[in-house]
């Protein structure tokens, strides 16, 4: 008997209200919600005002300059978002997915230093299988991650293995272990290692770096005497002196010849760095970015 009502609430809901709240839920703010969808701020709460009398909740709820979702919107959300995936693929042309037509713009937000091991590999792959698709490396949000992926700002996001939101997806990417790069051919020893004096590179003003928290585990300490912005730097003036640089082997490598660095064996066993790729729930089914993460899992290892 419940059967017939059900198609009946179907058929008596607007379908594009469904829309206006799954932006709303991924956005948390009325305005940029708005903006996505091109329509005006006050059409959007009077398509949300419709949803609630409909549905008998408020849905969301004002916080600061955003929105928040009630219970009832947090158990509706990923009901109408897979329904609402599977509705646009249903409609797709031919079905099927075509990296030449389908593929339009590709954002992924990485720390910079991770841009040498992605874009020219993907570059290359994208302009051979989608000519027309534009690629965007965008600087990384960790704060603002899950929101950029579900608003459809990222596709995905390459980062540090860490906890995340039960709406972020994520898979083991690349394994880093560390080197030690000094300007000359050196036999390290932890002693010797720990009495030397050391760059460190990080994009924050402040706050301990990866390696120093690791030798910290270890009760160890080092003495730093340059902190940098970024690799490169680091190595070019490792290059010309006597200080030691503690830096993932893969970034070594690729740095070696235009920095003149030497790549020593780390001698003090740290565990590696794991790097996963990251995106969002709603996003598990979708062609593109499936295409995108099976491209980037598989082919780039």
């Amino acid at each position: 008997m419940s059967a017939p009502r059900e198609a009946g609430a179907l058929r008596r809901t607007d379908l594009n209200l469904l829309a206006v709240f799954d932006v709303v839920y991924r956005e948390r703010n009325l305005t940029r919600a708005a903006r996505t969808l091109s329509l005006s701020q006050s059409a959007v709460s009077h398509a949300l005002a419709r949803l609630r009398e409909r549905l008998g909740d408020p849905l969301f709820q004002r916080q600061g300059r955003g929105v928040v979702p009630t219970p009832r919107a947090e158990a509706l959300a990923p009901e109408i978002q897979a329904a609402l995936a599977r509705l646009e693929e249903a409609l797709r042309p031919g079905r099927g997915f075509e990296p030449a037509r389908d593929l339009r713009r590709v954002t992924i937000a990485m720390p910079d230093e991770l841009e040498p091991f992605v874009l020219p590999h993907l570059a290359a792959t994208l302009r051979a299988a989608a000519p027309e698709a534009v690629l965007a490396s965008v600087r990384l949000d960790r704060a603002g991650m899950r929101g950029d992926m579900a608003a459809g700002r990222v596709d995905l996001c390459i980062d540090v293995g860490r906890p995340t939101d039960p709406d972020v997806r994520h898979a083991l990417w690349r394994q880093h272990r560390f080197c030690v790069a000094s300007a000359r051919p050196r036999r390290l020893s932890a002693e010797s290692y720990l009495a030397s004096d050391h760059v460190t590179v990080s994009s924050r003003r402040t706050g301990t770096t990866i390696e120093e928290f690791l030798l910290g585990q270890l009760g160890l300490q080092r003495r730093v005497t340059l902190r940098c912005q970024n690799y490169e730097a680091a190595c070019r003036v490792v290059a010309a002196s006597d200080l030691l640089l503690t830096m993932p082997r893969a970034y070594a490598e690729l740095l070696r010849e235009v920095t003149g660095i030497r790549i020593l064996s780390m001698p003090i066993e740290l565990p590696t760095i794991d790097l996963h790729l990251f995106w969002h729930r709603q996003s598990d089914s979708s062609p593109v970015n499936r295409w995108l993460r099976d491209f980037l899992l598989s082919g780039m290892r």
